[in-house]
């Protein structure tokens, strides 16, 4: 049994910025992830877009901390070194009649507290940006608008919260959470406790926190009466090469439906283009599947906003699982459609960090303030006096100007071997990328702190030598490395040691293994 002050389900952006702004006490804190590493979830397939905050209903969680999320990125950006870019964002309006939903939202952005928002005539679209479809009638324009690396921030906020001291626990799917809270101890008094059982790895602590995304209402319903239910929303993508990466400066938006804010297209902060997502409500918790008919009409409807949308620059596609709540407390339905964050009333000590679709990432800086501050005022803890506050990425070789790269070359040869010629990775990197705090096991690891196998041939060179240097630096065989953990196994074996060759010579048949 591993005893903890502060249990944290889920290490995803969410749980993963949690865990380290509860680290600024001195709280013994444990993340518990299913998957085999960090941002495996909803976090690594979603638009990296930091909203401006006009969307959100006024009065609601959603916009109050979409507002401060998006005013803190910045800041955060800088302690932590994560790419962020304020690049701004369009709401484009085709039709006259529309005009007075886009009225709508300006209106709404500004209860919001969304600064420099104004509406602009076709003429002022096209001049800032000339890609924009000859359609438009109107747009919104939102200067705070902005565009986050996910992997980036989700890894930064997990590698400080390591190094504060919090326990990563990876491949630990929570099966069974009990509350002991009604338990006496040994001196006759009222303790309270939860037990978190994963796998046969038993956990207790008298916090828990569930940040577990579209499976949060599970573990909410192992603990509570007040039933909820989160229906899987998924959204599919394409992502175009760096060549179509200059359409659009701006996050480009279309007019929100009653699913979200409909398809964008945005440049990423990699200079790639992203367009996407579908919204369509699966049963599925898992099923991250694209379809020919979702991805179509990612790019029909993208190509409504923005000219010269070209299909063969599509290097992949993806499709992410947004948390939906459809039902809580009772069988009500959550009809604003809002995040739940807060102590659950029949569970003391169980704190519900769900529901926390679009625009989650953007609220990420605010959201783990928020969590901290409900979790303090009700259990206090003293403050750490060691805390690190700021985190340094790894080195980019892409990025560095000629001097960066002779002196991380003359510090480390590795820096000058590039394994991924599309991105222009080293193994300098990748080897860096390992050996951090929470570092890379995986292929799937490596790409996403590196972006070795990101590129134009989606590792199709690269992925041979990664493997390699991934089974070197972790001392195993490359067969035990895999591209997202257990059953996506890379190797089977080697064909040498199994292999049974038949051939002629001279007329005869000879057999050698």
């Amino acid at each position: 049994m591993k005893q903890y002050d502060v249990i944290i389900i889920g290490a995803g952006v969410c749980g993963a910025a949690i865990a380290r702004e509860m680290a600024r006490k001195q709280r013994r804190i444990a993340v518990l992830e299913a998957a085999s590493d960090v941002c495996e979830g909803t976090s690594k397939a979603n638009s990296g877009i930091v909203h401006a905050g006009h969307d959100a209903l006024p009065g609601t969680l959603k916009a109050k901390l979409n507002v401060l999320g998006n005013k803190k990125m910045e800041a955060l950006a800088e302690e932590l070194d994560f790419p962020f870019k304020r690049n701004g964002s369009l709401v484009l309006c085709f039709h006259e009649e529309d005009r007075v939903r886009l009225e709508e939202l300006l209106e709404r952005g500004r209860k919001n507290g969304v600064e420099g928002l104004k509406i602009l005539s076709p003429k002022q679209v096209w001049e800032m940006e000339p890609g924009i479809s000859k359609n438009v009638v109107a747009a919104l324009y939102a200067p705070t608008g902005g565009i986050v690396c996910p992997f980036g921030l989700n890894i930064a906020l997990a590698e400080n919260a390591a190094e504060n001291g919090v326990d990563f626990y990876l491949n630990h799917r929570v099966t069974k959470i009990e509350n002991r809270s009604d338990e006496e101890d040994k001196d006759n008094s009222c303790r309270r406790m939860y037990s978190v059982l994963t796998g046969e790895e038993l956990f207790q602590a008298p916090i828990v926190i569930n940040a577990a995304g579209v499976y949060a209402d599970v573990l909410h319903n192992m603990v509570s009466k007040r039933k909820m239910e989160i229906t899987p929303r998924r959204g599919e993508y394409c992502l175009m090469d760096k060549a179509s990466g200059n359409l659009v400066k701006a996050t480009v938006f279309q007019l929100p439906s009653q699913y979200g804010k409909g398809i964008l297209v945005t440049p990423s902060v990699h200079g790639n283009l992203l367009v996407g997502p579908t919204a369509e409500d699966i049963p599925d918790k898992e099923n991250t599947e694209t379809t020919a008919v979702g991805l179509k009409k990612v790019m029909d409807t993208g190509a409504l906003s923005v000219e010269g949308l070209d299909s063969r620059q599509i290097i992949t596609s993806f499709a992410g699982l947004r948390a939906h709540i459809t039902q809580y407390d009772s069988g009500v339905a959550n009809a604003s459609g809002d995040f739940v964050i807060e102590e659950v009333s029949d569970a003391p000590g169980f704190f519900d960090v769900a529901g926390i679709e679009s625009p989650g990432l953007s609220c990420v800086p605010a959201i783990s303030e928020y969590v901290a501050e409900l979790v303090n005022a009700a259990y206090p803890a003293p403050d750490k006096t060691d805390f690190k506050e700021k985190r340094k990425g790894l080195p980019n070789v892409a990025s560095a100007s000629n001097e960066e790269r002779q002196a991380l070359i003359a510090e480390n040869p590795a820096f000058a071997n590039v394994i991924c010629r599309c991105e222009m990775v080293t193994e300098g990197e990748i080897v860096a990328a390992i050996h951090r705090p929470l570092g890379a096991t995986t292929l799937d690891g490596v790409k996403r702190r590196t972006r070795a196998g990101m590129g134009r041939c989606q590792s199709g060179f690269c992925s041979p030598k990664v493997l390699e240097i991934l089974a070197r630096e972790r001392g195993v065989d490359q067969s035990e490395i895999t591209k997202s953990g257990a059953a996506s196994a890379i190797l089977t074996g080697h064909t040498k040691d199994d292999a049974h060759v038949t051939f002629s010579k001279n007329g005869k048949e000879d057999t050698h293994e």
